[in-house]
């Protein structure tokens, strides 16, 4: 009974187990250290606040910088869905916007908000898509009273980075959203 498999397989383990000690009889345990993780002072977090808060800053600045006129009204077809072209664009690209070729990149909803305050989330949103170099952006102004959905065309068309505009399809909110597309220089854009 000496040579059983089980009594090889026992005698293995053994052997394995001494020279695993044997390899490692020299290791000592860590001593933890106590130090605790550095924190920010207030000094420093409020400079990262600085920060963040001069981004805000500057879209604001941006957004204020273009503003949008109340008193001009473009003509629309209203027995055609809603769409524009800047003249000098091509109206190719708006027509691939209709067949929803162009995901938009930037979504911006403006439910529930005031018209001053839409006027500067538009602007805003247009340059920070320059600035992140989108070529197209959603907007979303719903149905409700109707005073978003027939401001917001004329204000795009006063705006010259606007190219042109049609009303979104369905996956991208239909009658109650707009897609449009930006003006990018011409080493960004992604056409």
């Amino acid at each position: 009974m000496k040579n059983t498999p089980s009594h090889q397989t026992n005698k293995k383990e053994i052997d394995e187990s001494a020279l695993f000690k044997n390899e490692f009889k020299d290791v000592v345990q860590i001593k933890q250290d106590k130090i605790p993780p550095q924190r920010l002072s207030s000094k420093q977090n409020s400079g990262l606040t600085q920060k963040n808060n001069k981004d805000l800053a500057e879209i604001k600045q941006a957004a204020a910088a273009f503003e949008f006129s109340d008193g001009f009204e473009g003509h629309f077809d209203i027995n055609q869905p809603l769409k524009y072209v800047k003249p000098e664009a091509d109206s190719h690209e708006v027509k691939r916007l209709r067949r929803g070729d162009y995901p938009p990149d930037l979504i911006l909803d403006l439910h529930g908000v005031k018209k001053e305050e839409a006027k500067h989330e538009i602007a805003a949103l247009i340059h920070v898509a320059q600035k992140k170099h989108v070529y197209c952006v959603s907007i979303m102004h719903g149905k409700g009273t109707f005073a978003l959905k027939k401001s917001i065309p004329n204000w795009l068309v006063q705006h010259p980075a606007v190219m042109g505009f049609h009303q979104a399809p369905k996956e991208w909110g239909g009658q109650a959203a707009l897609l449009v597309l930006i003006d990018l220089p011409l080493h960004h854009a992604k056409y």
